[in-house]
């Protein structure tokens, strides 16, 4: 299975703008993968004052993003997973669409557990974990924080897909990430694709350094900073060290 991890900074407060500057990676992401993970909340940005402020920019997981990304998926014969802010009657959710080769809806996961930055508007999210065959592997999703969640890594070691999906705002500790988000996959045997954004956003600066990463070993990664693509395959079946 071939994946691809799309690292990417929207144009806060321009959706067309963002969208503009995405989809080109995009297309490049689903020439070369299977799978084209981009980051949580990729259109947007992510740091919102309040719910009427996300609500504004929130859309349903039938909406303008799906629209604009399922032709990509159709043409690539890819699965895209892409966050957005979810709007489903009055509430909200920070969540990820998974859209498959077709370049239909296969599926809406929402963001169980949520970090300071989404309580202010954010549901915590009701989907639950699924996992999603490519032909060439299963994968699983989940948003950022959901890494820090036992449960969902538990769900991981024990469902062991061949891929987790990650869509990532990751902060900038003035740390290497990459060691952490390895750690937290221990025992789990599949790959782990991080889409991360990069760079400031109001007082919270993000990491960058999305990456492919099987057991202790960074298969692709790109720098702290800049927008791009990496990619790299992994064979079904194989299983990392401890």
């Amino acid at each position: 299975m071939k994946i691809a991890a799309v690292q990417f900074k929207g144009v806060k407060g321009d959706w067309e703008a963002s969208l503009e500057r995405l989809l080109p990676l995009v297309a490049h992401g689903v020439r070369r993968a299977d799978l084209v993970v981009l980051p949580e909340m990729a259109l947007t940005g992510y740091v919102f004052a309040d719910a009427d402020a996300v609500r504004a920019v929130s859309e349903p997981a039938e909406g303008p993003t799906l629209e604009a990304l399922a032709p990509l998926a159709r043409a690539g014969r890819a699965w895209v997973v892409a966050g957005f802010p979810e709007r489903d009657g009055p509430r909200l959710y920070n969540s990820a669409l998974v859209i498959d080769p077709t370049g239909a809806l296969a599926f809406t996961y929402r963001k169980t557990l949520l970090f300071e930055a989404d309580l202010p508007w954010a549901t915590p999210g009701d989907s639950g974990y699924r996992t999603f065959d490519t032909g060439v592997g299963r994968f699983g999703v989940g948003i950022c924080m959901d890494l820090n969640d036992d449960r969902f890594t538990a769900w991981c070691r024990e469902e062991a897909p061949d891929a987790v999906a990650l869509c990532a705002n990751w902060l900038d500790e003035d740390l290497d990430i990459w060691p952490y988000w390895a750690w937290r996959m221990t025992g789990a045997p599949g790959a782990l694709a991080v889409a991360n954004t990069w760079g400031p956003e109001g007082a919270l600066r993000f990491r960058g350094q999305s990456a492919v990463i099987l057991g202790r070993e960074v298969l692709a990664g790109a720098p702290v900073e800049g927008d791009g693509v990496v990619a790299a395959e992994v064979s079904p079946g194989r299983t990392q060290g401890g």
